[in-house]
């Protein structure tokens, strides 16, 4: 959430992607941050022990919600 802050800062649009898991740190993020409408996008739960194709899988299902939130902003 912090690149996110500094690139919107920037002025380029910008969003994280995290895990489901972590749905309500990255808000409590954004808002400690200063920046409530900072966005990102979550995917499915665990990542870590994730295969590179389930990656593969998590990345495509997430694209147009991460095109989503850079373009309408």
């Amino acid at each position: 959430m912090h690149d996110t802050v500094w690139f919107e800062i920037q002025g380029l649009p910008s969003v994280s992607i995290a895990s489901s898991e972590f749905d309500q740190a990255a808000d409590v993020q954004r808002r400690a941050l200063g920046m409530n409408d900072a966005r990102y996008v979550l995917v499915p739960h665990p990542i870590q022990d994730a295969t590179d194709d389930e990656m593969r899988v998590k990345a495509q299902e997430a694209a147009d919600a991460i095109i989503a939130a850079l373009v309408d902003k």
